[in-house]
């Protein structure tokens, strides 16, 4: 098997480490590559979707809504590709209605959705002021959930921290914002806390403390390397834990809701399953990812093996404590246990193997891990540049987080794929089978034991994908960010995720190959319309060029020339679908 080594922004780390004691309840010499499984779920099970306030809502500045960090960071040029923003991005804050309408026509049991913090908090500050337009926003979004029999799934902190708190106080690397994000957390419950049953403290926090205080590739862009990352997620730690606790002693008995976290994470499987080393190194990887968050909320303190090596390289500096800090007797006792569910997004997996890294070349939060990342090239990447679908990697993932969580109530919050091209191909069969794979690994994985009660696809509509842009497209739904309207277009996967919710799992071959199929035939006809409304706003930007002789040759080739490259491909496809269909009826 051909290896390649990753090469990514932050990560394109050959990275390297020394040993520690594989857990001995996970197998990691085991084979899971096994053939499609046809079975259903079990009964109850839920199934969704997912999105966040700043990639979807816009409105960055009405109705009273603060700054948040990643408004300000995207409005500084270099920060994110073509130096795109959410300032209006899916406009899904004027269209609850229609959003929900779609979520209704594919059966969704529940939509995961952020609050932005500083959308009802314009400053992050309770005692500040609470902005009603903002609450009441929320308000509405909850009762349309519950009137179409959506559950709602509710995120207190998808990335867009207040700016004034960062600003102020140096946001996550402060102490000081645990007190104000159990203020906001306590706002939410008191005000939604009636009707939502699900909240989830942070989203993904690994790539707050590393993206954002580590890389500085995401807001606040801040570049602290060795350090950084390690005080931030000590904060976001203790932060969800007192939030946890919060809800435990002031609402639950009123409320009989449940507070979890979503942890995001690789799966990192040893580049050979019977070397010691690399069994030493996978475990590393996982657990300085994953394990860097649950193993403190679950078992009450860090890693052994993050302090370890992070405590050995910092004695190497010559630093006299770790850069990796501590949790007191007392807030170790606090933290364990505070999480009612574990949320868990993932996407991808990577081979691992050891790869020493030297003291001397400096130290981060990836050199301090000691292993290398490997990808095999005949994995898929049709979008994302790590982002590789390796549909086994999941289950594995899932099965590990039951041997060293104690097996805890988990719900998928983040699974999906993108596609990364100038003309999206709203037939998207490379999708229809990520999702297909996926799913069916999941349910390898609660026929082991793994006690998953919900999925959520990523994610309904595209949307603003962080430093990247609009460059990168998760959606079930084509939004059309060119269209004043935004309007939404239904990719061939929206009729094959609906199946499975419909039949709640996979019940036979010819089933399956059937729902592909008449997926695929849906979609030519969404093709259709979106090449007619390309081929209008062509025409449209044509007649404003005419009318405008100073617009610059960039602007033509952006507004002209792109778009009615898009439009050809669009129509190419529909043909040579709707023949290929000719030629097997």
């Amino acid at each position: 098997m051909m290896l390649l080594q990753r090469v990514g922004p932050a990560c394109h780390v050959l990275v390297l480490v020394l040993c520690l004691s594989a857990a001995e309840d996970f197998d990691w010499s085991a084979n899971n590559h096994d053939s499609f499984y046809y079975g259903t779920f079990p009964n109850g099970f839920s199934w969704g979707a997912g999105g966040s306030a700043y990639q979807t809502e816009g409105a960055w500045d009405k109705d009273g809504k603060g700054l948040s960090i990643w408004d300000v960071f995207t409005h500084n040029k270099g920060k994110t590709f073509l130096n795109d923003t959410g300032d209006s991005s899916c406009d899904g804050y004027y269209k609850i209605k229609d959003d929900i309408s779609l979520m209704k026509e594919m059966n969704l049991n529940h939509y995961r959705f952020s609050i932005s913090w500083p959308r009802i908090m314009p400053t992050g500050i309770r005692s500040d002021h609470v902005n009603e337009k903002g609450v009441r926003y929320y308000d509405v979004l909850i009762d349309e959930l519950l009137e179409n029999k959506i559950t709602p799934i509710v995120t207190l902190y998808h990335w867009d921290l207040p700016q004034v708190l960062q600003e102020k106080y140096g946001g996550w690397q402060n102490i000081s914002m645990i007190n104000y994000f159990n203020d906001f957390a306590n706002l939410c419950f008191e005000r939604y806390g009636d009707r939502v049953k699900h909240w989830i403290t942070f989203n993904n926090p690994w790539s707050v403390a590393v993206e954002g205080y580590e890389t500085g590739e995401h807001a606040p862009g801040l570049k602290l390397r060795g350090t950084g990352a390690y005080r931030a997620a000590h904060h976001i730690i203790k932060a969800h834990a007192k939030v946890w606790h919060t809800y435990d002693s002031q609402w639950r008995s009123k409320q009989k809701g449940m507070v979890g976290i979503s942890l995001s994470g690789d799966w990192g499987e040893p580049v050979d399953i019977t070397n010691q080393k690399d069994i030493e190194a996978a475990e590393r990887y996982v657990q300085f990812y994953i394990g860097w968050f649950a193993t403190p909320i679950f078992h009450g303190d860090y890693p052994q093996v993050m302090k370890d090596f992070i405590g050995r390289k910092s004695a190497l500096q010559g630093l006299g404590t770790s850069r990796l800090p501590t949790f007191s007797s007392q807030e170790k006792s606090y933290i364990k246990g505070t999480s009612d569910f574990l949320g868990v997004g993932h996407f991808t997996t990577r081979y691992i193997t050891q790869k020493s890294y030297p003291s001397n070349r400096g130290t981060t939060y990836f050199s301090d891990r000691d292993v290398a990342e490997l990808v095999d090239p005949r994995w898929p990447d049709p979008g994302s540049e790590w982002l590789y679908s390796v549909p086994w990697g999941f289950r594995r993932l899932l099965n590990f987080m039951k041997t060293h969580y104690g097996n805890p109530m988990i719900y998928i919050t983040e699974n999906g794929v993108s596609e990364k091209m100038m003309c999206t191909e709203l037939c998207d069969d490379w999708r229809i089978k990520y999702y297909k794979d996926y799913i069916n690994e999941m349910l390898k994985a609660i026929r082991d034991g793994v006690n998953v009660k919900g999925y959520t696809a990523w994610s309904l509509l595209d949307k603003f994908e962080w430093d990247e842009g609009y460059s990168e497209r998760f959606g079930l739904y084509y939004v059309d960010f060119k269209n004043q309207n935004k309007p939404r277009y239904p990719k061939a996967s929206v009729q094959f995720y609906k199946r499975i919710i419909q039949s709640n799992g996979f019940p036979g071959q010819r089933e399956v190959e059937t729902w592909k199929r008449k997926a695929t035939e849906t979609c030519s006809t969404s093709n259709q319309l979106l090449a007619a409304e390309e081929q209008r706003n062509t025409a449209a930007n044509i007649l404003k060029l005419i009318h405008d002789p100073l617009t610059s040759h960039m602007e033509m080739v952006t507004e002209v020339v792109v778009p009615t490259v898009c439009t050809l491909c669009i129509l190419i496809s529909a043909v040579f679908l709707m023949f290929l269909l000719r030629k097997r009826n």
